[in-house]
């Protein structure tokens, strides 16, 4: 069991990755803490994944409060008395567009709940994760390091390229507490966001579905794109003990889209 007996807190708990990686962790004997913004998202969630209550505690959480992201991090310390790993997937990537038409103050947001918000959550949890070390994992992104040709989506790239700054000097600072930080990076991700953009883009184009897949797949060496379920896995790997000497690394997953 990957990880079993060891609390894990999950920001950004929907219908999507959130819901797989919180899922992945009551499977590998695991205790998932639950926070989204949205309190029906996390009833379902806990309900799909544990249903008799024992290894999940949740509380609607918006991460740019300081003050409820020190309120997830006491709960899971209140329910479990621990916290082994945090794995921040609460992100606002709905904000499309480049630099020419750039709303600013949208942008603003976009990193105040990206960039700042992750690291508010970190900064609660980290009393816990210095009583015996652990793991952060943040979920970045692959338009962060290769933009896509088919949508823009500066501000969420811009934040989440940010964020892997603020990793190397996150592994560094709590390296000596035996926390380790990683990233893990997404391409197209084949999970509630991607289906949209998929039916939405064919209704608009009146094409298949399958059309517009393919013109996603063509680049990526393997012929389908990674699951959320896929990057959930790779997450729970990095919250485990055997990734127990990675720290400061970004790993791609993405079927092969980008190598390097």
């Amino acid at each position: 069991m990957l990880l079993a007996g060891k609390t894990v807190v999950v920001s950004g708990v929907g219908a999507g990755l959130g819901h797989r990686v919180a899922a992945a962790v009551v499977r590998d004997g695991g205790n998932a803490v639950l926070g989204a913004r949205t309190a029906a998202n996390l009833a379902k969630s806990a309900a799909e994944i544990d249903p008799d209550g024992r290894h999940t505690a949740r509380l609607a959480t918006d991460i740019t409060d300081e003050a409820q992201c020190e309120a997830l991090a006491a709960l899971a310390l209140e329910r479990f008395g621990r916290i082994d790993a945090v794995v921040h997937v609460a992100a606002w990537d709905s904000c499309f567009g480049g630099i020419e038409d750039a709303d600013f103050a949208t942008w603003q947001s976009v990193i105040d709940v990206n960039l700042l918000g992750t690291l508010r959550m970190t900064r609660a949890c980290l009393p816990a994760l210095k009583e015996r070390g652990g793991s952060v994992v943040i979920i970045g992104t692959q338009s962060a390091v290769a933009a896509p040709t088919q949508v823009r989506q500066a501000a969420y790239a811009a934040s989440k390229g940010a964020l892997t700054s603020a990793m190397y000097s996150m592994a560094q600072e709590l390296g000596p507490h035996r926390i380790r930080v990683n990233t893990v990076l997404p391409g197209w991700m084949w999970g509630p966001p991607v289906q949209a953009f998929v039916q939405f883009t064919a209704q608009s184009e009146g094409v298949p579905e399958a059309e517009v897949l393919g013109r996603l797949t063509e680049r990526m060496a393997l012929p389908e794109p990674a699951t959320d379920g896929d990057v959930a896995e790779a997450v729970a790997f990095l919250a485990s003990d055997r990734a127990r000497a990675i720290t400061g690394q970004s790993l791609l997953v993405n079927a092969g889209e980008l190598m390097r």
